[in-house]
């Protein structure tokens, strides 16, 4: 399966704009780069900065040029392309194989690969092809995915807000507002659902992935319940950002799917949906299991099943069954507003 990308990094010199920056100063922008920008962003696709540059005076060049708000977490300095690269996936918090970058150096090109051959490299010569390749070819364009460029905008503003709150980590989550939403599914939400179960590397408790009609057959199935979550806070929307797949027995309830979107990490919101199935299979009576298969990135999950009273109980293959000891019902956070839609 082809790997969609999340986020293109560009150089700058001979890439974004023809010339070089500190030697022409009067450099040109690419009209065919703003095309590709603005028709990635449409998609949900990001976009970010590799460039040996001078940051006050790019910065300063792509302002001028208004393609400066395309372009999170920029990467302008000296040191290696990779290195920059490698930074880009760790702020935005995505895998570096979900990553291209476009640049007009082989040898900047090369440099990449061989430190990150899971990224994409393109030649500059062939950015007005970008679109078409199918690597940027997302399933569905989600309001979601539409607005994914301000959602990230607005986490960089709230992790602004943190780094100079005064007072504890649980102070600054109450001053956000945070109000949590979870509901059935609706039929308007199995786009965002799927695009969810494809995009959700580490916070996927089984890895699986599920299309639009497997999740409009859950959707609609008496033994199963499919419920999504949301949130926003002073600073904005989140969008949906949770998805949960429940499969209910007379005496046990099985949670085949749990994930939650990375740009929640920090929050303190990934174990609410959690919380809030142990409260409800408590309330019917019913015993909770979780299905859990480990993966190269997923090792968090695991150990939000662990801290919320889940032990291992069967094993078939790489599936672990964990079930909820019983004993504790969890209350949602203080510093959370949680409505649960019916």
């Amino acid at each position: 399966m082809t790997t969609t990308v999340k986020c293109v990094v560009w150089d700058l010199d001979n890439t974004v704009w023809d010339g070089v920056l500190l030697e022409d100063g009067d450099v040109k922008l690419r009209p065919v780069v703003v095309e590709v920008l603005r028709t990635l962003d449409e998609r949900g696709i990001l976009h970010a900065i590799a460039s040996r540059n001078d940051h006050d005076a790019a910065m300063a060049k792509l302002t001028e040029f208004g393609i400066a708000e395309y372009f999170l977490h920029p990467q302008i300095n000296w040191g290696n392309k990779s290195a920059s690269v490698r930074a880009v996936a760790e702020a935005i918090n995505i895998g570096i194989d979900t990553l291209a970058f476009v640049d007009d150096q082989p040898f900047e090109r090369d440099e990449v690969r061989f430190a990150h051959p899971e990224v994409l490299c393109i030649d500059a010569l062939d950015a007005e092809r970008i679109p078409e390749l199918p690597q940027m070819q997302p399933r569905f364009v989600t309001a979601d995915s539409r607005e994914r460029r301000h959602l990230y905008r607005a986490d960089i503003r709230r992790k602004e807000a943190e780094e100079t709150h005064e007072g504890t980590d649980e102070q600054f989550l109450a001053s956000l507002g945070m109000r949590f939403t979870i509901a059935p599914a609706q039929e308007r939400d199995l786009q965002r659902a799927e695009e969810l179960t494809v995009r959700t590397n580490q916070l996927n408790a089984t890895g699986y992935t599920y299309s639009y009609d497997e999740l409009d057959a859950f959707r609609v199935s008496p033994d199963h319940e499919l419920l999504v979550a949301g949130l926003e806070d002073t600073y904005g929307t989140y969008g949906k950002i949770g998805l949960a797949l429940v499969e209910r027995g007379a005496d046990a309830w099985t949670l085949k799917l749990l994930l939650m979107s990375c740009r929640v990490m920090s929050r303190g919101v990934g174990s609410v949906l959690l919380n809030h199935l142990i409260r409800s299979a408590h309330e019917a009576g019913a015993r909770l299991r979780a299905e859990f298969v480990p993966t190269s990135r997923n090792r968090t999950m695991f150990v939000t099943y662990k801290f919320a009273g889940f032990r291992e109980v069967a094993k078939d293959g790489e599936v672990s069954v964990l079930e909820h000891d019983g004993t504790r019902v969890p209350e949602f956070p203080a510093y959370m507003d949680v409505t649960v839609e019916r």
